[in-house]
């Protein structure tokens, strides 16, 4: 799946890069959108594996170990969009264009700061949460940052794509964008598409490969001959 973000998110940066619009036109795009992928996936990755692994009993094949290394990525990954955040407001300084000054303008005080400083609040302060092992393995708390974290990457296409095209270039053509029923049938449609899609999958499908359960039956009869459990197993127990 690694080259499919690479190459999938890396076009759609460019696509919005290679435009004059500002609010689009930023070459940190590609490295951002990347990061921003892996971000918003592993967030919701763990928001699925969280009940599934409570509704089926995977306790033993999906550990403690294996959430705490997916907070780690999501910390990391966390941290790029970050810094891509930073650098949209410090290359409408540098740049001294007065376009680029107006949208950072727009997006703290305007009409939609609300959705700007959400999406601080959900994809930047929130996460900083998962610097304490404790926890990063306190699954609640995972999960509640999961939903956080995917709410705010919604909310940085809502940033990217409404506040740009809301006021551009023109002052005549500025106006003010109010979702249609249309709009959210579709938006909820989505849902419903996705989740009897992975209903479907984890219904006539393997949720976990052959080869990862063998590797810890061979790791837990290890453990057993030595007469111990791992720490990932005395974690589970606890």
């Amino acid at each position: 799946s690694t080259p499919l973000v690479l190459s999938v998110h890396s076009i759609i940066s460019f696509d919005f890069a290679i435009s004059q619009l500002p609010g689009w036109h930023v070459t940190v795009f590609p490295p951002y959108f990347v990061a921003g992928a892996v971000y918003c996936g592993f967030a919701m990755v763990i928001c699925l594996l969280i009940p599934i692994r409570r509704w089926y009993g995977l306790h033993n094949l999906i550990t403690l170990k294996h959430f705490d290394l997916m907070g780690k990525v999501m910390l990391a990954s966390g941290l790029i969009v970050a810094y891509g955040y930073f650098c949209e407001i410090f290359y409408a300084w540098y740049s001294a264009s007065l376009f680029e000054y107006q949208l950072i303008l727009t997006r703290t005080i305007g009409p939609y700061a609300w959705s700007y400083w959400a999406l601080i609040l959900l994809n930047v302060a929130i996460p900083q949460l998962l610097w304490f092992k404790r926890l990063r393995t306190n699954l609640p708390l995972l999960f509640f940052v999961s939903v956080c974290i995917n709410i705010g990457m919604w909310f940085e296409r809502w940033v990217i794509v409404v506040l740009s095209l809301h006021r551009d270039f023109l002052p005549s053509s500025w106006g003010f964008y109010t979702p249609t029923v249309w709009d959210w049938a579709t938006y909820i449609g989505s849902f419903g598409l996705f989740f009897f899609l992975f209903f479907l999958f984890i219904r006539l499908l393997p949720m976990i490969a052959i080869f990862e359960v063998r590797d810890l039956v061979h790791k837990t009869h290890e453990e057993t001959a030595h007469g111990h459990v791992g720490e990932t197993g005395r974690a589970e127990l606890a």
